[in-house]
């Protein structure tokens, strides 16, 4: 007998598994440096702590969406939180980079937690609580990010051992694993996975996420960048091609070019990359030493943890299910718009009033209420367009899309802020200019993304039908040094 579904407790598991893969992709970032130092390794060889996590979860996220759809969503979910904590738990003890980087690979399959939270409450949840369920969860993207970056402040204040913060990973593991042993468990709907389809793409995304996430130090025009990228144009040309001719397709290609899919996903990238270029602009803008440069305010990590970025977090929380019930009253896509419009705001002011502290805390603040926002309203945006049992592949694809958003934002800010600099003593350190330049830019993306959405999908949705969840099967489906 099937055990019945209690939706708080689907609910639960489901934030959980998107909040630890948020966390996993932030929490290293603030501290690569001290990993550098206690590991005795140089700043290019650390900078794959976060880069293969990156390329992990471009591999796995939309094999581990086809698997939930063939095996059943609960199995994949757990299967892959296993994975996580064996990750957590080896980076939390090695004491060797090359481990470590085998540890941040195991943590990368964690990106396939949100597609299939996803794709669960849509099998499971009834319609009158699919939204807000859903911005719940898709909000806790946002939320896990600023987390990460508060905690790692705290626990590796005054060089304390970096490992502090995979233990908090072991720890969030451990406990969304726990939940996850309380979903239902259906059926899939069998059939075969993909497999050549799936390395095919893996080995695309790959190709186009590495020079991206290490272009700053390979150097923009070195050959090695330049072969990876038109390895990327060939081998994703190919994957579309093979795609088209399969009967039972990794993704669907005439899913992608459905327009509101595509648009929705070129949304995604832009929130991604206007996101990541705020968190990485903000966090080195408020550490500048104001007596040497002029503006900043010399913050030490766990001041900008705690003092600059603490407030977004905790605001986002609630902003979550907030969002959830305005998607449900004028719809995802006028959601998304808002959205955005409110984070180019927000952004745009950060190039021009940041004098002062409150000034700053506050755009970050509304910012992140806004990006919380537009995360909660994307999975709403897709299910309106999909059938059920492409719910997961859909949220893979836009996972992904996001990624990729990040990756080059985080890469075009790095650039940007490396590229401009003026001396003091011998430390170069960016100018004033090269931050307003990285926050003209994120605004410029987060608008282009609103206006995307706003020209190029109807005001009226065809709303796919969601089936009665007992008689359904269950299909389903960073970060650079910059979530």
């Amino acid at each position: 007998m099937t055990r019945p579904v209690r939706p708080a407790l689907l609910l639960l598991a489901a934030a959980a598994g998107s909040f630890l893969l948020s966390l996993i992709q932030s929490v290293p970032v603030p501290v690569l440096p001290q990993i550098a130092q206690q590991l005795g390794v140089d700043a290019t060889t650390v900078g794959w702590v976060t880069t293969a996590t990156l390329l992990a979860a471009s591999a796995c996220t939309p094999l581990l969406g086809r698997l939930g759809h063939v095996l059943g969503i609960k199995p994949v979910f757990v299967g892959t939180l296993v994975l996580t904590l064996i990750g957590s738990v080896l980076a939390a003890t090695v004491h060797d980079i090359g481990w470590l980087i085998a540890a941040r690979i195991l943590q990368g399959t964690s990106f396939g937690l949100f597609p299939l939270g996803i794709s669960l409450l849509r099998h499971e949840l009834p319609a009158n609580k699919l939204t807000n369920g859903m911005a719940v969860v898709a909000s806790t993207l946002g939320v896990g990010g600023g987390v990460a970056l508060v905690a790692a402040g705290l626990l590796t204040q005054d060089g304390a051992d970096y490992r502090r913060v995979f233990w908090l990973c072991v720890l969030i593991s451990a406990l969304a694993l726990a939940l996850s042993l309380t979903l239902p468990r259906r059926a899939g709907a069998g059939g075969k996975v993909d497999l050549v389809g799936a390395v095919v793409l893996s080995a695309g995304l790959v190709s186009l996420l590495l020079p991206i996430s290490q272009g700053h130090t390979w150097g923009w025009s070195s050959p090695r960048v330049l072969i990876l990228f038109a390895a990327a144009a060939v081998i994703l040309t190919g994957f579309l091609l093979l795609e088209r001719r399969l009967a039972a397709p990794l993704v669907s290609v005439e899913l992608l070019r459905h327009r509101p899919i595509l648009i929705t996903n070129l949304a995604a990238m832009a929130v991604g990359f206007a996101m990541f270029a705020l968190q990485l602009a903000t966090s080195y803008f408020v550490q500048s030493p104001r007596a040497y440069t002029g503006f900043g305010f010399t913050a030490t990590v766990l001041q900008t943890s705690v003092v600059f970025l603490l407030p977004g977090a905790a605001a986002s929380i609630v902003v979550g299910p907030l969002a959830g019930r305005l998607v449900g009253k004028i719809g995802p896509r006028l959601v998304l718009v808002l959205a955005c419009g409110i984070a180019t705001l927000a952004t745009a002011s950060l190039a021009f009033l940041h004098d002062s502290k409150g000034a700053v805390i506050a755009a970050f603040v509304v910012a992140s209420c806004a990006i919380a926002m537009a995360y909660a309203s994307m999975p709403a945006l897709l299910v309106l367009y999909v059938d059920p049992h492409d719910t997961g592949i859909a949220n893979s694809v836009n996972s992904i899309m996001r990624t990729i958003g990040g990756t080059i934002g985080s890469a075009l800010v790095i650039t940007i802020l490396a590229g401009q600099t003026h001396l003091v003593g011998t430390v170069a350190l960016p100018t004033e200019n090269a931050y307003r330049i990285s926050y003209v830019l994120g605004a410029a993306v987060f608008a282009v993304g609103g206006a995307l959405v706003l020209l190029f999908i109807r005001r009226t949705h065809p709303v796919a039908a969601t089936p009665a969840p007992a008689a359904v099967p269950a299909p389903a489906v960073p970060q650079p040094t910059g979530a």
